[in-house]
């Protein structure tokens, strides 16, 4: 197993100004600065995602975003969109998160260039509030360590199978 088949790239989404939106962005911060992550985790803030992210990207061979999506569940819950699933949910046009548009958009300007990451997967969490505000709702702060444990739970099962 190479090295390179064990790296995984967190790509938290969101603008960390429009509160719960940002909760991907608080997921790869925090991710990056913990002793937690485990080996071979590049967490990224992606922000409001544009094509800067492309050389991120096409360095990656897995890659998981983390976003508020809207999953019809209650605030905070967590969901896990494979590749298949992620890609499917798109092409119906029902958006979970008001960044898909602009990661299908990169995605497929990636594929494009020759670059499909092995793994992809979307860990989607319902926001709360998205209103502005620098800080995420009590509900969604509250996540945030589960949903941190959730991204590396996905990243050590994916280096697990490498």
């Amino acid at each position: 197993m190479t090295d390179k088949a064990r790296d995984v790239t967190l790509l938290g989404l969101g603008n960390i100004l429009l509160s719960d939106d940002g909760v991907g962005v608080h997921v790869a911060r925090q991710l990056a600065s913990s002793p937690d992550s485990p080996p071979g985790l590049r967490a990224i803030d992606g922000g409001n995602l544009g094509f800067r992210l492309m050389d991120v990207l096409k360095q990656s061979d897995s890659v998981l975003i983390v976003d508020a999506a809207r999953l019809d569940a209650a605030p905070g819950a967590m969901r896990v969109l494979e590749r298949r699933e992620l890609c499917g949910h798109v092409a119906r046009g029902r958006r979970m998160s008001a960044h898909e548009a602009g990661l299908l958009d990169l995605l497929t300007l990636a594929q494009i260039d020759g670059w499909t990451p092995r793994r992809l997967a979307l860990l989607g969490i319902e926001p709360q509030r998205i209103d502005w505000g620098e800080q995420l709702s009590e509900t969604l702060a509250r996540q945030l360590p589960l949903a941190c444990r959730a991204a590396i739970d996905i990243v050590l099962s994916w280096q697990a199978a490498a």
